[in-house]
């Protein structure tokens, strides 16, 4: 599997989190390390915030259970699809509902799907990576694109339920 990462920020806005880590390993490190943070916070940290007016841990847990399904479903339409158009979402209209929604739910609907996509992931060849797909939003991208902003986005969010779990009080 390629290590190296061809991220373009304007095609990649999360290329920046992910820097020059070998997004596999990322992305396979990340249902552990979510369980990890979420066992840290607790249930009263699950409610608290990063910064005001931002979203709480349990939302942005739910924020990521969504993006995994969208992920899934994007990763395996670019294998599909020759030229495939990715179908962009508004995250604010997918968050209505979080908060009826509950953090351990989206953990493990996260941590399944995660594991469903690297199973996906690891029969993938070099020509299936160099696969052109394009966003309304970002122009144009690859398979790799994808799974580079996959890596840069859960690292984003990791690093904000860090700072809430390391936050006075977060328990």
């Amino acid at each position: 599997m390629p290590t190296e990462n061809t991220i373009s920020t304007s095609a990649n806005p999360y290329g920046k989190f992910l820097g020059n880590q070998n997004l596999h390993e990322v992305i396979a490190a990340t249902p552990e390390q979510l369980a990890a943070t979420v066992g840290q916070l607790g249930a009263g940290g699950l409610e608290r915030s990063y910064a005001p007016g931002k979203w709480s841990a349990r939302q942005i847990l739910c924020h990521l259970a969504d993006c995994e399904i969208a992920f899934a479903f994007r990763l395996r339409q670019a294998l599909a699809e020759p030229h495939h158009v990715i179908q962009p979402f508004d995250q604010e209209l997918w968050a209505k509902p979080y908060p009826a929604l509950d953090a351990q739910t989206a953990l493990n609907v996260f941590s399944t799907l995660r594991h469903w996509n690297l199973a996906l992931i690891q029969t993938v060849s070099p020509e299936d990576r160099a696969k052109p797909v394009s966003h309304p939003e970002r122009g144009k991208m690859t398979f790799q694109t994808i799974l580079e902003t996959m890596a840069g986005h859960d690292l984003n969010h990791l690093r904000q339920l860090q700072t809430i779990a390391a936050s006075p009080g977060a328990q």
